[in-house]
């Protein structure tokens, strides 16, 4: 099977791969999955609703859940910006794709330190497989909130949500 092609910006996120589902059937929910423990379902879950936090990645070698459940839904894979988590999300994503499914989004989400280039190396390869990899920027309120909603997210933090919500086909909230 030949895996679609990006387009040559990594910026252009309102073109999308023939296999995105289109919105006339796809269910209203975004199916989220964890790439590895902490990174960050829950609170996209909440930003995202209505959407469904599947939680971490198990240890297993071929997960068939996330796929089976994201049938007509779109998936996103998130994980946080590290080398590590970008290895694991290389195996989430294989995952999926190793059963015929496909990843929507890889979302990757700070943990406020720079980026390792191993890291950006491993994210820049999964755009090939996915729709687009959006990357969240460090929200510092969220260490002291009780409950994501209640924290205002930066411009760039809302930025990064829309284009989620573009390429999953999702209106955006009303301001």
């Amino acid at each position: 099977m030949r895996l679609p092609r990006r387009p040559a910006s990594a910026r252009d996120t309102g073109t999308v791969p023939a296999w995105v589902p289109s919105q006339e059937w796809q269910r209203p929910e975004l199916v989220i999955w964890g790439a590895h423990g902490g990174a960050g379902t829950t609170t996209l879950a909440n930003w995202l609703q209505p959407a469904w936090d599947m939680g971490a990645m198990r240890s297993e070698p071929n997960p068939p859940y996330p796929d089976a459940v994201a049938r007509g839904r779109a998936l996103l894979v998130a994980c946080r910006n590290t080398a590590s988590a970008a290895r694991q999300a290389t195996t989430a994503v294989a995952a999926v794709t190793r059963r015929g499914g496909h990843v929507t989004v890889l979302v990757v989400v700070s943990d406020g330190w720079p980026e390792p280039a191993t890291a950006t190396s491993r994210f820049r390869l999964l755009h090939t497989q996915t729709a687009a990899v959006i990357r969240i920027p460090f929200v510092p309120g969220l260490r002291l909130a009780d409950d994501p909603a209640d924290v205002p997210l930066p411009r760039q933090a809302r930025r990064a949500l829309d284009q989620i919500r573009t390429i999953t086909g999702r209106p955006s909230p009303a301001p």
